[in-house]
């Protein structure tokens, strides 16, 4: 039988190696997994939609689907969901003792409509007092000068947002205390060298995380997975085939993760942390669906929307294919 070819742009996970390796197959498809950098593989697909599935920042979907049509489809397939509290960085002189201090800052980020530093905006103006007018912004290559939006953004004038120069980049200018603070998803190099010009906003990042999730029980979306539009619109059938098939390779992850007979990951303390884990999210605490995962959704349109990016505040049931949100019961 003759299976349809696609090929599949995502990260090196846990949570999708089954698919990686060919022990979970979509049903009627022949899966070419290429294990990417995010950020090659997001590039690549906003600019030159180069793969017909591919792992998407949830932001520059949302931000997709300004397009008529739109260039691609989502599942509400999650491969990666993290706090980002710890994504948080000051220079040492800044004047920065609390997240409030932020008011009025220099704050560097790679791309303003990057998925994290949504989150975090929206966080700092929900719970620490810091809207997130209220601070300027610098953009720029983090590591590499030179580095500019994957995807197009039409910001309002009231924004101040400015790049940095050419030859700059956003890690030494924190370290040389040019901006007071920087929100990225990667560890910045001075922090990650031990500079001590460099330290996190919040100090004690566990506590600040699990405190945000007492009080809002939500474990922020990062990414979601795409399908490209000329791929779905004639093939319906493989948003609920890739649907089920990351579904059981998420479920797959679990149980080897809980193996105890020997260490999956170099971590000591992996069994209690998955333990603790557990207790405070919940068994499913990496859930897929729309169901279990609205108020993040919701939360994360309200953001980007107050922030510019979105023309309107979309509904979290706008954003997935429908035959990926029902299935048959017997």
């Amino acid at each position: 039988m003759t299976r349809l070819q696609l090929t599949f742009a995502c990260g090196d996970y846990d949570r999708t190696r089954a698919l990686e390796e060919g022990t979970v197959r979509p049903d009627g498809i022949e899966l070419t997994y290429l294990r990417l950098p995010v950020e090659e593989t997001f590039f690549r697909m906003m600019r030159h939609q180069e793969f017909e599935v591919a792992e998407m920042s949830l932001s520059s979907y949302v931000l997709s689907l300004r397009a008529d049509p739109s260039p691609f489809v989502a599942l509400p397939v999650f491969t990666s969901r993290m706090f980002r509290h710890g994504s948080l960085y000051c220079h040492a002189d800044s004047g920065i003792s609390t997240p409030e201090d932020l008011r009025g800052k220099r704050i560097g980020t790679p791309e303003y409509q990057l998925t994290a530093c949504v989150w975090m905006r929206g966080i700092l103006g929900d719970r620490h007092g810091v809207p997130f007018d209220s601070v300027s912004y610098l953009t720029g290559g983090q590591e590499t000068p030179g580095r500019i939006e994957k995807a197009g953004v039409d910001l309002p004038d009231s924004l101040r947002i400015s790049r940095i120069p050419e030859d700059r980049t956003l890690a030494r200018m924190l370290a040389e205390g040019e901006i007071d603070a920087l929100c990225t998803p990667r560890v910045p190099s001075p922090f990650a060298a031990g500079d001590p010009r460099v330290r996190r906003v919040f100090p004690d990042v566990v506590a600040a995380e699990k405190d945000y999730y007492a009080a809002t029980g939500i474990f922020p979306i990062m990414h979601v997975v795409v399908v490209r539009r000329d791929v779905y619109d004639r093939h319906r059938w493989v948003a609920q085939s890739l649907y089920k098939a990351l579904h059981e390779a998420k479920n797959a992850a679990y149980e080897n993760l809980y193996d105890t007979s020997a260490l999956r990951f170099m971590l000591p303390w992996l069994t209690p942390q998955l333990e603790e884990a557990r207790n405070l999210l919940g068994r499913d605490y990496w859930s897929y669906g729309l169901d279990d995962n609205r108020d993040a959704l919701s939360t994360f349109l309200r953001y980007h929307h107050e922030q510019g990016l979105s023309q309107r505040l979309l509904e979290p049931d706008e954003l997935f294919a429908p035959e990926s949100l029902e299935s048959a019961v017997i």
